[in-house]
């Protein structure tokens, strides 16, 4: 198949609006209803009609400008090879799929109301997959790692419940399939895609499957140790403080963190301890600091090289 702006006749810099006049015009010579028989015809309007499909969408003709897809839509590979895609019977391009292309209303105005992909009664004849649509779908960090569902109302006023599954990541993209806008001639429906974004967490932080936490610890529990108890996912836990502890000192729950992906093990949760001192001062752990201070002096920058 040629290059899909050699197909319109248009440049590669060529307008929406000219991308979009151009088809029309196209597809009022070729249209199969007004040349009964010719097959030769019928080729080339489903030609203009692939090639109309990803031009006019912004999206899909940028990733046809960069390469990402070739002339049918489908996605390049490395080494410059393609996957083919084929309709019934091997015949390439029998199907075409658009995302707001507007066919049908570009039909209506062309031939008239009635009127549509497949001319004469709308819906028969040729098929065309309908649009997929896209929401974006905000959901809390604790719904994101440990999973569940989410009720939504989509564009057309119909209501979804949305599984997310366990691990989902910010900027993740759900399908929904057969969500999308109605096909034509029978052809099945578009796929909706929900991008979700994830809220950030008041203490929990993430990096892949492991999750952080920055842990306050009184002065008493950093010198002597402790058991602390430590926020998770499911719950609080128990945490042993080694005696000692430094603030920066990190300790690591095994499984404690984000559940893996089609039941795999989940991460770790990394506990950074930091030591924080009364507030207000102590007035006694003040004088006793000022006794026990000059008997031991200690310089930790110069031990960090900082002196």
């Amino acid at each position: 198949m040629k290059d899909l702006y050699s197909i319109l006749g248009v440049s590669k810099t060529a307008s929406a609006e000219e991308i979009k006049a151009a088809y029309r015009k196209l597809a009022k010579k070729l249209h199969p209803d007004l040349n009964p028989g010719d097959s030769k015809v019928e080729q080339q309007f489903k030609e203009v009609s692939q090639a109309y499909s990803i031009l006019a969408d912004a999206e899909k003709r940028r990733r046809y400008d960069a390469g990402e897809i070739d002339e049918s839509g489908q996605e390049t590979v490395r080494g410059g090879f393609y996957r083919s895609a084929h309709g019934r019977g091997g015949e390439k391009y029998a199907h075409y799929e658009t995302a707001g292309a507007g066919f049908d209303d570009i039909f209506s105005d062309l031939f008239g109301a009635g009127f549509g992909m497949g001319g004469g009664p709308r819906g028969a004849g040729l098929k065309q997959k309908g649009a997929d649509v896209s929401y974006s779908l905000k959901i809390s960090f604790l719904d994101a790692a440990r999973g569940g569902r989410k009720r939504v109302q989509i564009g057309d006023g119909r209501t979804l419940d949305i599984n997310i599954p366990a691990g989902t990541e910010d900027g993740q993209s759900l399908r929904l399939k057969g969500q999308g806008l109605p096909g034509f001639g029978g052809a099945p429906p578009g796929d909706a895609y929900v991008e979700v974004k994830v809220e950030p967490h008041p203490f929990f932080t993430r990096k892949g499957q492991d999750l952080h936490l920055e842990l306050p610890v009184s002065l008493g529990e950093a010198v002597l140790g402790a058991t602390v108890q430590v926020p998770t996912l499911d719950g609080k836990v128990s945490m042993k403080v080694p005696p000692g502890s430094n603030s920066g000192k990190i300790l690591r729950l095994r499984g404690k963190g984000v559940p893996g992906r089609r039941g795999g093990p989940a991460g770790d949760l990394y506990v950074t301890l930091r030591v924080t001192l009364p507030d207000p001062p102590d007035e006694e752990l003040k004088a006793f600091i000022r006794e026990w201070a000059p008997r031991h002096p200690d310089n930790p920058r110069a031990k960090a090289g900082m002196d």
